[in-house]
């Protein structure tokens, strides 16, 4: 009995010296987020700390101003959630917080609260003034090359001639091209995701995240990301940052430690080694009156694909996780605005909420949401202001334009026909009485998930030079993908994701061909660049092309005619298809008062006195400006 007895004391000896180590060696590894701000409106943060055990502790804060509301312990002992107030009293500085163990062993960690460096209006989001310039920053331009390869990561090779291998652009590449990119006339940066993609391959596109809230260390870091948001500040240049809030990399550091059993979708298959569910990609599911459960919850909940985890925005804690990201980097970086990627492929109440905590806060801010369908009624779902059926309000200020991108490319590759053709440009535009806010819509030729404007429309020089005019003209925020300027393209292999984001000539130091500089192009790439730069340096200073109305003519003869008028100028943009030259009767255009008047000509700056008659050229643009005396 006594050998019994002392076996039981030894056991409870030995778990009670468990307990003690272990709580005596709880550890923080993770604060997220790694500080923040006074003056919000929403003046409460949620903090994730993360480390071995920390989720056994109990947390306490003693700091002027600030209030511990309430601490949540998670599914698995390593996390732990505090809900913090901070009060109008409260003063920048480091705010202590304890972790008490069970054994009254403390941790204390020293938190910051920073004071804001500008005001929540001072925020300002792009808009129908701006044009933007999307770059694929892997493959823009290699301003370091000692970031080319970074020890301890997955993916350990660079490669330019493989598509989809890294290539070396990084953030010191972009900044080193900031007066090009304001030279050429551009207001507004889109770079694809530049945090970190620790994954095994493919890692340079972005948008596999496997931390949000570090920069990947082959495109810099946080300093050097604050440097690119302050140098394109300084530029005229405002800085949008590509988001993703509906999944991240199976690289993700909390993927080995879920901290609740439904912090990801289909998180048991996962768990238990099988493959996790595919979403569907039925896009129409959130709208469709008469959609299956069982599509709308693929659609929603299924991974994007096996590499990409889907999250479960349903679970509050991952909810405030993402909303508070988006703002540490908002306030961080100083951003004019976010590109949301997948914007209908999350739980779309979330995405309402996301959207309207951002606004609230920034109410001057902008968020594009990539709803990639052609069908304009479903970008205008996703639109603020408009009156769904379902009673939906998205807070979402700006869609992308993929249906009116679609009758452009249609437009200019048809013969001219009643129901081909030019029509379908008109009649693409013509359903913006659909939209709430059509000047709020972000439209574009092209982008780095399809093929090259110049490659879509076979190669074709003027037409190309047609889309650009129409693209900066429309009643649209314009968007420019890097390279488009010098007629880059994808032709020898159509579809090709690698391909499309080529290297842009001159990024890299033996580069026989220097865009930046205008070294090395042929004459239509020179041509393209100078056009594009005349477009885009007139588009800065048009009040008409920014905000006036908007007038279109149906195409009649292989022309297109759109007018943008405001009280101080008019602006005629008239694209022709006709191969001979061809006399266009001004007598059908009488209500824009066009006879008798002198316009210029924005291309060649040369002024012409409308009569009658307007003798065009072979197909081409005819860009004319007048000013109101």
């Amino acid at each position: 009995m006594m050998k019994i007895a002392g076996l039981i004391k030894s056991i409870v000896l030995t778990g009670m010296l468990f307990l003690i180590v272990t709580f005596s060696t709880a550890q923080i590894d993770r604060v997220e987020p790694p500080n923040w701000w006074l003056g919000f409106k929403n003046s409460n943060v949620q903090l994730m700390i993360y480390g071995k055990d920390i989720g056994t502790t109990t947390p306490s804060i003693l700091y002027n101003g600030v209030t511990l509301e309430a601490f949540h312990r998670a599914e698995s002992p390593n996390y732990l959630f505090m809900d913090i107030s901070i009060s109008e009293i409260a003063s920048p500085g480091r705010m202590e917080i304890v972790f008490t163990a069970l054994d009254g062993n403390e941790i204390t960690y020293s938190y910051p609260l920073n004071q804001r460096e500008r005001s929540s209006k001072e925020f300002l989001g792009f808009n129908a003034s701006d044009v933007v310039y999307l770059i694929t920053p892997d493959r823009f331009a290699n301003g370091d090359p000692e970031l080319d390869v970074v020890p301890g990561l997955l993916e350990k090779r660079i490669d330019r001639k493989d598509d989809y291998a890294r290539h070396g652009g990084d953030i010191q590449g972009m900044i080193d091209h900031l007066d090009y990119i304001s030279e050429m006339g551009f207001t507004a940066l889109w770079p694809t995701p530049l945090l970190i993609n620790d994954m095994p391959r493919t890692s340079y596109h972005g948008y596999a995240m496997t931390d949000f809230y570090k920069v990947d260390p082959r495109f810099g870091n946080l300093e050097k990301y604050k440097l690119l948001s302050k140098k394109a500040s300084e530029n005229g240049i405002k800085l949008i940052m590509d988001q993703v809030a509906n999944h991240c990399g199976t690289g993700h550091w909390w993927m080995s430690d879920l901290p609740f059993k439904d912090w990801i979708n289909y998180q048991s298959d996962y768990e238990k080694g099988s493959a996790a569910m595919i979403t569907n990609h039925q896009r129409t599911v959130n709208q469709d009156l008469y959609a299956s459960q069982a599509d709308k919850d693929l659609m929603n909940n299924g991974w994007f694909v096996p590499s990409m985890p889907d999250l479960n925005q349903e679970n509050p804690f991952m909810a405030n996780y993402i909303i508070q990201n988006s703002i540490w980097w908002i306030e961080t970086l100083k951003l004019g605005g976010i590109r949301q990627d997948t914007y209908p492929y999350p739980d779309k109440a979330f995405m309402s909420r996301w959207a309207g905590k951002i606004m609230d806060e920034y109410p001057e801010f902008n968020i594009v949401g990539e709803e990639w369908s052609y069908n304009p009624l479903l970008v205008r779902y996703w639109q603020q202001g408009v009156s769904n059926s379902d009673g939906y309000e998205s807070n979402l200020k700006t869609t992308m334009d993929f249906p009116l991108q679609r009758a452009l490319i249609e437009a200019l590759n048809e013969e001219e026909h009643w129901d081909s053709g030019w029509i379908k440009l008109y009649e693409g535009l013509a359903n913006d009485f659909a939209y709430h806010d059509p000047s709020s819509i972000l439209f574009f030729g092209d982008n780095h998930d399809m093929d090259r404007l110049f490659t879509q429309l076979n190669e074709d020089f003027v037409k190309t030079k047609m889309a650009l005019a129409f693209i900066l003209t429309a009643p649209r925020i314009p968007q420019i993908y890097y390279g488009t300027e010098v007629l880059l393209s994808n032709t020898e292999n159509p579809g090709d994701h690698g391909l499309i984001r080529t290297d842009f000539p001159g990024g890299w130091e033996k580069d026989l061909v220097n865009a930046f500089k205008g070294e090395g192009l042929n004459k239509d790439q020179k041509e393209m660049q100078d056009f594009t730069r005349k477009l885009l340096n007139y588009r800065k200073q048009s009040s008409a092309i920014h905000s006036g109305k908007t007038v279109h003519f149906a195409p009649k003869d292989g022309v297109y005619i759109i007018f943008r008028q405001d009280r101080d100028e008019t602006v005629m943009l008239v694209l022709n298809k006709n191969e001979k030259p061809f006399a266009l009767n001004l007598e059908r255009y009488n209500e824009m008062n066009l006879i008798g008047t002198r316009f210029k000509n924005v291309l060649s700056s040369e002024e012409v006195i409308l009569k009658n008659e307007l003798q065009l050229k072979e197909k081409g643009v005819l860009l004319l400006t007048k000013k109101s005396e």
